[in-house]
């Protein structure tokens, strides 16, 4: 097992402001995860599904509230597929898709 490390859980809401303009927010919540690389099959199924799989994250299911992008080593990722282990729920993930290093600014955290 690899040592505990520290991930942001990211959640997408839009909110409406008085002149009727949508804006996207998004907020984050840090919890304990256990990572991973991916296994070499993972590897090679995601490849042959058009993903480029990098890191399985293990955390607590009761952590985990079905966000879909997370943070990790200040890059963002996009939670492509989860898998319940008992208590544990594994988030298999993949870069942003947009930018090759889509990289979170310190403005942007939490």
């Amino acid at each position: 097992m690899n040592a505990p490390r520290m991930i942001t859980l990211l959640k997408e809401s839009y909110s409406q402001d008085a002149y009727g303009v949508m804006t996207k927010m998004t907020s984050g919540r840090s919890v304990i995860a256990d990572v991973q690389s991916v296994t070499v099959s993972e590897w090679f199924e995601g490849g042959r599904n058009g993903l480029n799989p990098e890191y399985r994250m293990r955390v607590r299911f009761s952590e985990y509230k079905g966000e879909e992008m997370l943070v990790y080593n200040g890059i963002i990722y996009t939670i492509y597929r989860t898998y319940m282990d008992n208590d544990i729920i594994e988030l298999y993930v993949e870069k942003k898709k947009g930018s090759a290093e889509h990289e979170l600014g310190t403005d942007q955290q939490q």
